[in-house]
């Protein structure tokens, strides 16, 4: 069934626009566009509705997750992931990007508290809201949003459009996936919390070695 008219409106808005190009090289397609091939629907209790239309997957309001797995092996490290993300309805996280770093797993939060909090959840047992990950930004219902991950050895890193939100180094912290419901996502998924989103040109690609160094000393500008 179609959205309530203006989401719908902001849908049918949102799925006529360009995909922008992605930068460099190696990337491949984890969603073909037209159905949810290498996908399933995460079993989360009360979980909302998965469809696929306009070459984007839509995750309607659970009560309150919705979400999806992947179903193709990605790698532990060394690689990245990049994909576009619009929160439709609602106010709070539109992306809950659950992914494998090495041994253990971490989400990375993206509208969450009320609808503005980014950070990784769990670092050192402190979750995205509680972290020196934590980071502030206004997110307009109805906008895409390119969303980068890239993990390496020693650092987990993010982008949201061209803005860098984490640059973690991982040596010697416990990295862990919140309690609850969201373990469901692991080892790889996308979820919502209380609200509808919608994504699109999901891809990941392989990377030889960090191309942003890994500073020592953080106090160096």
């Amino acid at each position: 069934p179609p959205f309530p008219p203006t989401t719908q409106e902001l849908l049918d808005r949102a799925a006529r626009q360009p995909v922008k190009e992605f930068e460099g090289e190696g990337w491949r397609d984890l969603f073909d566009g037209k159905t949810l091939t290498g996908w399933r629907v995460t079993d989360f209790d009360q979980g909302g509705s998965v469809s696929v239309t306009n070459g984007l997957i839509l995750l309607r309001r659970g009560q309150p997750f919705v979400g999806v797995n992947g179903t193709n092996p990605i790698p532990r490290v060394n690689y990245e992931l990049a994909f576009d993300a619009m929160r439709l309805e609602g106010d709070d996280f539109f992306c809950g990007l659950t992914f494998p770093v090495g041994d253990a797993h971490c989400s990375l939060i993206v509208g969450g508290w009320g609808g503005g909090i980014v950070g990784l959840s769990n670092v050192d047992g402190a979750n995205a809201a509680e972290n020196e990950t934590t980071k502030y930004i206004s997110f307009e219902n109805g906008r895409w949003f390119r969303i980068r991950l890239r993990v390496t050895e020693r650092k987990i890193e993010a982008w949201i459009e061209q803005k860098k939100v984490v640059d973690l180094v991982t040596t010697g912290r416990h990295i862990d996936v919140r309690f609850g419901e969201i373990m469901l996502s692991r080892p790889f998924g996308i979820c919502a919390w209380d609200c509808s989103a919608a994504y699109r040109a999901i891809k990941i690609r392989p990377i030889a070695a960090p191309d942003t160094p890994v500073r020592e000393d953080t106090d160096v500008p």
